[in-house]
């Protein structure tokens, strides 16, 4: 099976030794993505609801440079610092989607890159 990089500068660049995301096949595996802004690489981000649209704003860049879009995405990872977040994190993720959503799943966590509250990763099929 063929594996393809992906990564487009419409995203944020990896601070660690992975890819923006992997094609294998017609799969698609994006890195967990956080609200960093690819523009300035920072997280200008005010509030949970403004640090969730980046990262799915981050998300869609790289579906988009695997000419995809979220129709596409099949399983969903969130990570949050504090449960109590969930339904703030929630209510944008689904303005996301059209028609079916993904699977997915929702686990709290200790701590995430760069200090932000949610990461979510997903996989997607051309």
């Amino acid at each position: 099976m063929e594996k393809r990089i992906i990564n487009t500068p419409d995203a944020p660049e990896p601070i660690g030794p992975y890819n923006q995301a992997i094609m294998a096949g017609n799969m698609l595996f994006i890195s967990g993505q956080v609200a960093i802004n690819p523009k300035n690489n920072t997280i200008e981000a005010k509030d949970i609801f403004e640090e969730t649209h980046q990262v799915m704003h981050n998300l869609r860049a790289v579906l988009q440079a695997a000419e995809m879009d979220f129709g596409n995405v099949v399983k969903t990872t969130i990570f949050l610092t504090d449960m109590a977040l969930f339904p703030s994190v929630n209510e944008i993720y689904a303005k996301y989607f059209t028609g079916d959503f993904p699977a997915r799943e929702t686990v709290a966590v200790r701590g995430l890159p760069k200090n932000v509250n949610v990461e979510i990763s997903m996989t997607a099929v051309h």
